[in-house]
């Protein structure tokens, strides 16, 4: 029969292992959600790394994204509303040869206009960037560059040919928000797969 001070130590020695085993399991969870973000925000991650200046709280911020994302009532465009908004970007690109500076503004608005009609409830640049990183960290990247060059053009600072590669970001996002949601998720899982 064992002592009161054996079961003490046999029932630590057990909290010991148990404490341990739930440490590396609690590990293990961290890293596969660190490379689980990683690898769905791409650049995205790299960027909240800069700014937040710490792993743990950068992935703090992307998981809230996901959480605010996912309370959201995305959809895709029925094809009615993709074929208006695909014949305004066409009016878009027309437009351009004799109005860059007015073609850019009007990119600009239509694809706030299409990121509304899809359920995105951002209003701010910022957050609206934020809210596409979540399912989209592909496209987010042109947005950044199509918005930094939009707002050269509404200062006077921007040329034709700046003008021109906005308007090349602004159709990758555009293409991408146009994509049924259902194939867009379905693409997404294949690259991680």
């Amino acid at each position: 029969m064992l002592s009161t001070e054996e079961w003490t130590v046999i029932i630590l020695a057990a909290v010991v292992v148990l404490v341990a085993v739930i440490a590396v399991f609690a590990k293990r969870a961290a890293r596969q959600r660190h490379a689980e973000l990683r690898q769905r925000f791409g650049p995205e991650y790299e960027r909240a790394l800069q700014e937040h200046g710490s792993v743990s709280r950068a992935e703090r911020e992307l998981s809230a994204r996901e959480k605010r994302v996912h309370g959201q009532r995305l959809r895709s465009l029925p094809e009615p509303e993709r074929t208006r908004f695909s014949a305004d970007w066409l009016n878009i690109q027309a437009r351009f040869v004799d109005d860059p500076a007015g073609a850019v503004q009007e990119a600009d608005e239509l694809i706030k206009s299409v990121m509304l009609a899809r359920g995105y409830a951002a209003k701010e640049f910022e957050q609206r960037v934020a809210d596409l990183s979540v399912d989209h960290a592909e496209v987010v990247q042109h947005y950044r560059a199509a918005h930094i060059l939009a707002e050269a053009n509404r200062e006077g600072r921007a040329n034709t040919e700046e003008l021109r590669q906005a308007v090349v970001h602004y159709r990758a996002l555009f293409s991408m928000l146009l994509e049924p949601t259902e194939l867009h998720n379905e693409q997404l899982r294949e690259a991680h797969a």
